[in-house]
């Protein structure tokens, strides 16, 4: 693609780094036919290539309106486009330079700066969304349906306390996961020292900074990062791996050295950081899991979510430990689309994100599956508002295989 992006934009990173996007770009669109809303909205501007072509008009013209801001929050962020491009561009990052200069230069609602500096004030917070979380499920007979269900509390009294290991782990709990389901990481624990592995936490759920990319606070996201590596590296002695159960968070912490890339303080230590980072799945797939043995194998319609095969690149890694672990996976319908969760964004975008869960809802139950099992906090927490089937995380699935 052709730039004619001015000097003055090309003095910037964001510029140069943009420009070098968008010249990758050759106007295929193969990614339209897997960008999720394209596939609903059919509207060219609601679709990767279109997107493109705001931020490149944007950065040509030095000009946004707030119909280039409406298209480009509709993004999901899913990197699905990025899987399916030929060229290698890099979306997400093009993306990301995008909205936040389309925000700059357009400016947002007054309701909508309200309800984004309220969800920045709760979110990446573990003790005020605890407080929060405790209160909804005070009222929770009061609330829709689909609410009630996302507060349902999970049970983590059969899972056990670990033992001490020559091998070490240091997991990363996160902001949100410890209130809506803490017996995910309590399984994982127990299922890593079944295994030999000592798994060492950070003595504070901490937010990855996930959030705050999310929602364009990019200061706060780059303080957060720069709080966590202070916090986290002093613990990583011995420690194989930084390891996350929410997809999310390992996709965000492997992105610390892109993100602190013009950080001469902290730039190696995020490149430190994020090379040790792990999903929960790249650990367990190197071991053997002959020790788990499940009495009663059910079928099972797992949900791969973004951050897992698109951001991280782990398409079938855990159906493939699931598989050989004795569970029956059902075929899922158009698995690479994204659920509707992604963050923040069914929130933000209720009725695209209330669409997408529909569709994937209807794709998980055709094969019939007894349960659904899925790899991140905020996917787990959207599906099971839009069905009855128990939604778990996978790990769980392993740990109650154990003989305790």
């Amino acid at each position: 693609m052709q730039t004619k992006l001015t000097s003055e934009v090309l003095e910037t990173e964001a510029g140069k780094e943009a420009d070098g996007i968008l010249r990758n770009c050759v106007h295929c669109g193969f990614c339209t036919a897997t960008c999720p809303t394209y596939q609903l909205l059919g509207d060219e501007l609601d679709g990767p290539r279109g997107r493109i072509y705001l931020i490149k008009e944007m950065l040509e013209n030095n000009h946004a309106s707030e119909k280039t801001l409406e298209h480009l929050d509709r993004c999901l962020g899913c990197s699905s486009c990025e899987t399916t491009c030929p060229s290698g561009v890099a979306y997400m990052h093009l993306a990301q330079i995008g909205k936040s200069l389309a925000e700059e230069k357009a400016g947002r609602p007054l309701g909508q700066r309200v309800v984004r500096k309220l969800l920045l004030s709760l979110l990446p917070h573990r003790a005020r969304f605890s407080i929060l979380v405790s209160l909804l499920r005070v009222f929770r007979p009061f609330l829709p349906r689909n609410r009630r269900k996302q507060l349902e509390k999970g049970n983590n009294s059969s899972f056990s306390v670990q033992n001490s290991h020559a091998r070490k782990v240091l997991l990363i709990e996160g902001c949100v996961q410890p209130s809506l389901s803490p017996e995910i990481d309590s399984a994982t624990i127990t299922l890593l020292d079944r295994l030999g592995i000592e798994t060492l936490r950070t003595g504070q759920a901490q937010c990855c900074g996930a959030v705050e990319n999310h929602l364009g606070a990019k200061d706060a996201g780059l303080a957060r990062i720069r709080a966590n590596i202070d916090a986290w590296l002093p613990l990583l002695e011995g420690a194989e791996a930084v390891i996350s159960t929410a997809s999310a968070c390992a996709l965000e912490i492997k992105e610390y050295g892109y993100l602190m890339r013009h950080d001469p303080e902290y730039r190696e230590k995020a490149e430190q950081l994020s090379s040790m980072s792990k999903d929960i799945s790249e650990v367990l797939v190197a071991e053997s899991l002959d020790e788990i043995r499940i009495s009663e194998p059910k079928r099972i319609a797992f949900h791969p979510p973004c951050t897992l095969q698109h951001g991280q690149k782990l398409k079938g890694v855990v159906e493939g430990i699931l598989t050989s672990t004795g569970f029956e996976l059902t075929p899922i319908p158009d698995s690479h689309l994204c659920c509707g969760s992604a963050g923040t964004y069914s929130l933000l975008q209720p009725e695209l994100g209330g669409l997408m869960r529909e569709n994937k809802v209807n794709a998980l139950l055709s094969g019939n599956p007894e349960l659904i099992a899925t790899s991140n906090i905020g996917c787990q927490s959207h599906l099971k508002g839009g069905m009855d089937l128990p939604v778990l995380h996978w790990v769980e699935l392993l740990a109650n295989g154990i003989d305790r």
